[in-house]
C-alpha cells in the first residue's frame, strides 16, 4: 500500500537528531522525499551539547535507508539565505514541495524575566520564533506555486498555552508561534494551504535531557539526575509518564502532514500527556 505522504516532499528543520530527525525519517518511511537542515554547531550560550555533521548525515542515512531521497544542509534557520537556498536547492532536485516541519528550537538556562540577560532573551526569539518565521517565508512560495495546497507543521510547545516561571522567553517565542500559525493560517487557507501548531510536553531528546534541565528542575539537588527530573516531571502531567518519545509528537507530524487532517488549519495540537489539564 501507498504511504500516508506518498510522493510528496516535507522541509524540516533542526533535523540533525531529536525531534527533528524522528519526524525525517517517520515521513520518508510513509513516503515523503526529506529537505533538511541543521545548524550542527555549539551555539554561544548553550550550555548543552548542539547537534553536528555527523547528526545530520546520520539522520540522512536513515532517511536513505526507507528508500526515499534527501537533501541536508548545515543551515541555521535564522539565516534566511542560507535557508531559501537549501529549500531552492530541495525543490529543484525532487520537483515539488508539500510539507513543512519547522521544528528546529533553541533551549537554554533558565532565569526570572528581570533577572536574564538582554543576550539570553534575544538569543530564545531569534532561533525559536524568527527562525520558525523564516522557514516557513522561503517555503510559502514553492508551497503556492504547486498549486496542490500543503501543510505546514510549526512546533511549538506546551508552553505555548501555558505559563511557567524561569523560562519567560521561551513562553514568549512560543506564545508567538501561536500567533503566526494563526496569521498564516488566514492569509494561506485560500491557496488550500494548511497551518496548525505541536505542543509537546518534555520530549526525550538531548535539548531536554541534560544537567541544566535537572539542575532547573530540581534545584533543591546538589547533583540532581534524570531520575530526580522524572519525579518532577510526572507531577506536571495526567498520564502516569514523565515525559513522551520523540516518536510520539512524530505521529502527530504524520497525521497533520497527510490527507487525514485536511479540513483541520488554525489548529494547536497537544501531545502532552494532559500536562494542560493541570
Amino acid at each position: 500500500m501507498p504511504g500516508r505522504v506518498e510522493g510528496k516532499v516535507a522541509f524540516v528543520t533542526g533535523a540533525a537528531r531529536g525531534q527533528g530527525r524522528s519526524h525525517a525519517v517517520r515521513l520518508a518511511e510513509e513516503g515523503a522525499d526529506i529537505i533538511a537542515v541543521d545548524v550542527c554547531e555549539q551555539l554561544d550560550g548553550v550550555t548543552f551539547p548542539m547537534s553536528t555533521p555527523e547528526d545530520l548525515e546520520e539522520t540522512a542515512e536513515l532517511v536513505r535507508k526507507t528508500g526515499r531521497g534527501i537533501v541536508a544542509v548545515k543551515a541555521d534557520v535564522r539565516d534566511h539565505d542560507a535557508l531559501k537556498d537549501t529549500v531552492d536547492r530541495g525543490v529543484a532536485e525532487f520537483g515539488r514541495l508539500d510539507i513543512v516541519v519547522a521544528n528546529a528550537g533553541l533551549g537554554s538556562d533558565g532565569a526570572t524575566l528581570d533577572a536574564m540577560r538582554e543576550k539570553t532573551w534575544r538569543d530564545m526569539i531569534d532561533v525559536n520564533l524568527t527562525g520558525v518565521w523564516l522557514s516557513a517565508k522561503v517555503a510559502i512560495p514553492h508551497l503556492v506555486a504547486g498549486g496542490r495546497g500543503g501543510s505546514l507543521i510549526l512546533t511549538s510547545s506546551v508552553g505555548g498555552l501555558k505559563g511557567y516561571e524561569n523560562i519567560g522567553h521561551y513562553i514568549a517565542a512560543k506564545h508567538g508561534v501561536v500567533g503566526l500559525m494563526r496569521s498564516l493560517a488566514r492569509e494561506l487557507g485560500p491557496h488550500g494551504i494548511r497551518v496548525n501548531t505541536l505542543h509537546p510536553t518534555q520530549v526525550n531528546t538531548p535539548m531536554v535531557m541534560h544537567d541544566a534541565t535537572y539542575r532547573m528542575f530540581r534545584p533543591d539537588l546538589e547533583h540532581p539526575t534524570a531520575d530526580d527530573f522524572a519525579a518532577v516531571s510526572q507531577g506536571m502531567h495526567v498520564l502516569p509518564t514523565p515525559w513522551v518519545e520523540a516518536q510520539d509528537v512524530s505521529h502527530a507530524v504524520l497525521f497533520l502532514a497527510c490527507d487525514e487532517s485536511r479540513f483541520i488549519t488554525g489548529a494547536t495540537l497537544p501531545v502532552d500527556a494532559g500536562a494542560l489539564l493541570k
